[in-house]
Order: C-alpha cells, then sequence, then structure tokens
C-alpha cells in the first residue's frame, strides 16, 4: 500500500521526519498483516480491534502490571516522536473496521478488508500531527483515484495527492506526485467517460469525443507541465538526483495526439495494464535521494492546520 504524504494543503507528519515515517509505516503495516492473517488462519473468532491493541500485548501480563493499571498515574511528558507512535499503533484502524472477520472466505478477501481499514489510518497521518490536525473534505474518504493508487502501488512509492505548493507567497495548485524509488512522476488523469477519445493538440483546448457527441476539454498538458517544472525547479535548487516524468493516463479511455510533444508519456485504455504491473512489480525499497526529493517538495507545501485542543488543553505543552 502506497503512502500518502502529502494531501493538498493538509498538515503532515511525514513532513516532520520523511526519514522516519516511511519505514515507520511499513514496519507497522507488516506487523499487523501477520498477526491479523494469523488469526484468521488459526484462530476462532477474532476480531480486528483484539489484535491492534499492540500496547496491551506488549506489556508485562503479571499481577504488579495489574494492580498498577488500577492506580492513575500522572502521564509522563513524552517527545513527540514516543507520543506519535503509541497514538499510532493505538489506533492503526478506524472504529467502522472493527468487525468480526470470520465471515471472510478467501485471503484476497482478507486482504482488502484490511487494506480498506488502512485508508483511515493513511488519512489520518497526511492530516495531523502531535500538535496540528487539518479538516479533511469528505470526498476524500471515498476518493476511487486516491483508492486505488494507495492500495494498488507498494509500500515504497510516496504519494502527494493534489498537493498545493507555496512559492513565491503565492499558493500554486499542482497534479498527482508519486515519488519511487527510481523517478518522480508527475501524473495527470483524464477519465471522464468510459471509451471517451481524447484529440490532443498544442492549442488551449482539446477534443473529447463520445459515442453521441463532441466537447471541449481544459488542455491536461497545462497543468502536467506546471507540475513538472515546480519539482524540476525545487530539485534543482538542492541538487536532488531523480528524474522527473510526465504522464497523462486514461485508465477507460483513448489518447489520440498525431505529433505528441516530446518528455510526456501517454497511458491509456491499451497500455495501461502493461504499464501498472511494471511498477507493481517495483521492488526496490526506499531509497536516500526518494526520501530527499520527497523532503523538498513537502519543505514548500502550503499547509493549513489549527491546533490539536488536547494539545492545548495540557498544561505541560507549554
Amino acid at each position: 500500500m502506497a503512502q500518502l504524504i502529502k494531501l493538498q494543503d493538509y498538515v503532515s507528519r511525514y513532513a516532520q521526519d520523511i526519514y522516519l515515517y516511511p519505514s515507520r509505516y511499513v514496519r507497522l503495516k507488516k506487523k499487523q498483516w501477520e498477526g491479523i492473517r494469523e488469526k484468521w488462519e488459526n484462530g476462532p473468532e477474532q476480531t480486528i480491534k483484539n489484535h491492534f491493541d499492540i500496547q496491551q500485548e506488549e506489556q508485562p501480563n503479571n499481577l504488579l502490571h495489574k494492580l498498577k493499571s488500577m492506580v492513575r498515574q500522572p502521564e509522563p511528558v513524552k517527545e513527540e516522536g514516543t507520543r506519535e507512535h503509541t497514538e499510532d499503533q493505538d489506533h492503526l484502524m478506524d472504529d467502522g473496521m472493527l468487525d468480526s472477520i470470520s465471515h471472510l472466505k478467501t485471503i484476497e478477501e482478507l486482504k482488502q478488508h484490511f487494506l480498506d481499514g488502512l485508508l483511515p489510518f493513511q488519512l489520518k497521518w497526511a492530516s495531523s500531527t502531535l500538535t496540528e490536525r487539518s479538516f479533511i473534505a469528505k470526498e476524500f474518504f471515498s476518493d476511487p483515484t486516491l483508492k486505488f493508487l494507495l492500495q494498488r502501488f507498494p509500500d515504497t512509492f510516496l504519494i502527494l495527492y493534489k498537493p498545493i505548493f507555496l512559492l513565491k507567497k503565492a499558493p500554486v495548485e499542482a497534479e498527482l506526485i508519486i515519488i519511487t524509488p527510481a523517478a518522480a512522476m508527475c501524473i495527470s488523469f483524464i477519465e471522464n467517460e468510459e471509451n471517451a477519445a481524447y484529440v490532443g493538440s498544442k492549442d488551449r483546448f482539446w477534443i473529447k469525443k463520445t459515442k453521441n457527441k463532441e466537447k471541449k476539454i481544459l488542455n491536461p498538458l497545462i497543468a502536467l507541465n506546471r507540475t513538472e517544472k515546480i519539482a524540476k525547479t525545487l530539485f534543482d535548487m538542492y541538487d536532488v538526483e531523480l528524474p522527473v516524468q510526465k504522464l497523462l493516463i486514461s485508465r477507460n479511455g483513448f489518447i489520440d495526439y498525431p505529433q505528441p510533444p516530446y518528455g510526456v508519456q501517454f497511458i491509456e485504455k491499451r497500455n495501461f495494464e502493461e504499464w501498472f504491473m511494471a511498477l507493481r512489480g517495483m521492488k526496490s525499497p526506499l531509497k536516500h535521494m526518494q526520501l530527499k526529493a520527497a523532503q523538498v517538495l513537502l519543505q514548500y507545501g502550503q499547509t493549513t492546520s489549527v491546533r490539536r485542543l488536547e494539545w492545548d488543553n495540557n498544561p505541560k505543552s507549554e
């Protein structure tokens, strides 16, 4: 499952430490998956909630601990990373996914159930830190493209979804950016209707053809070129040696561009599966230059957030 490191202008804990959170996510996910799979295969009726209470499992199970737990202890001051790590373990799944898994018949059903449960966790990491939070628009919880990207690509793919950059004190909206171990891919999707054909040109508008009509649409390469320019400019400023690619994708349609411009790759219905499977098969681990690229982009991401109430109510936080 790919990692959502930036969502629009929301605060992201990845921006605090890009060298910590990607590997932490992979480790947490692997541990949770192995445990829930074992319970599904070997145990009686179990719940995801029982398994995901890792913190409780890791504490010593003895009489002294039980007696101590009955007495309310003052909460010690914790470093930000420690407190967030505990929180991540305690709330890996939201309540809506904490149901019985006994009804799941196949391992594929279990995998999908597990991935669906991780989506709110991903959105949480991409919209909150220990001290701040952003309010997520409801559509992101059911966004089919975002769900597809997160659930179908490897853990080592870092996603900036519809990011807003703050450049020269002005907000600039960008297209999707996926940072893989090998490249930073700037991607635009055009797939409004099944089997639509998009006739491209250098003009401001393209023609979208369907069975019964034609319609003008804004040239999608305009936003894509802007996103590529942002990535390349920032990479050059900070000596990030990572290729920047431009891709225009239509999973359910066709792109017709007689003389396509140099440097853009068209992925459409006829070749999408081949391209997609090649990326899914990428086994390379997270790379230092990849994380550096992510750090640079996150550094220029606009952030709109508020202070978390629980932090304001804690006198030790001041």
